[in-house]
C-alpha cells in the first residue's frame, strides 16, 4: 500500500545531551513533566499501562508501553483512538543525541485524518522544542501548557 494509505507523523531534533539522559527524559517523569504532561502515574516499562495527565485541559490518557530498550527505542500504544508512537535515540558525535518520534495506525478518513496528522506532527513537534529547552538550557517554556490557553480549566 502507498503512504497516502498509511499516514505517519514523523518529527525530529538534535539535543545536545547524552543519549541516556535524554532516553530518561521520556522515561522519567519526574523529568517529562518539565515539557509534557503534567501528571503520570509512573514510569515507563515494557508491559505497563501508565496515564498521563495534562491537568490545564483536563485531559488524561492511557499509555500502554510495548516495547523499551534502554537508549535506543521506546513504543507505546497511545488510545483514544490507538494509535502507535516510536520514539527512537540515535548517538551523536559530541555527546549529542538524535530524536525521532513516529506516529502512526491512523483510523480517521478524510478531513478527520488530516487534522489528526496536522494536530500530531504539530503536538509532537512542540515536545520536541521543549525536551530542547529543557534539557540544553534549563529552561521550562511551558509549550503545552500555553498552545490552547482558551481550553484550559479554570
Amino acid at each position: 500500500m502507498s503512504e497516502a494509505q498509511h499516514p505517519m507523523v514523523e518529527c525530529q531534533m538534535m539535543i545536545r545531551k547524552p543519549i541516556s539522559e535524554v532516553f530518561r527524559a521520556f522515561v522519567d517523569p519526574k523529568l517529562t513533566t518539565m515539557f509534557w504532561f503534567t501528571k503520570s502515574s509512573g514510569k515507563l516499562e515494557k508491559g505497563k499501562t501508565v496515564t498521563w495527565e495534562w491537568e490545564m485541559y483536563g485531559v488524561a490518557d492511557q499509555i500502554k508501553v510495548v516495547e523499551l530498550v534502554p537508549d535506543e527505542k521506546i513504543i507505546i500504544e497511545w488510545d483514544n483512538p490507538t494509535t502507535t508512537v516510536e520514539f527512537e535515540f540515535l548517538e551523536l558525535a559530541n555527546e549529542t543525541t538524535y530524536v525521532v518520534i513516529k506516529n502512526y495506525g491512523f483510523h480517521q478518513t478524510g478531513n478527520d485524518l488530516i487534522e489528526a496528522v496536522k494536530n500530531n506532527t504539530g503536538g509532537f513537534t512542540t515536545v520536541l522544542d521543549g525536551l530542547k529547552a529543557y534539557l540544553e538550557f534549563g529552561i521550562k517554556l511551558n509549550l503545552v501548557k500555553d498552545k490552547f490557553p482558551q481550553i484550559q480549566q479554570k
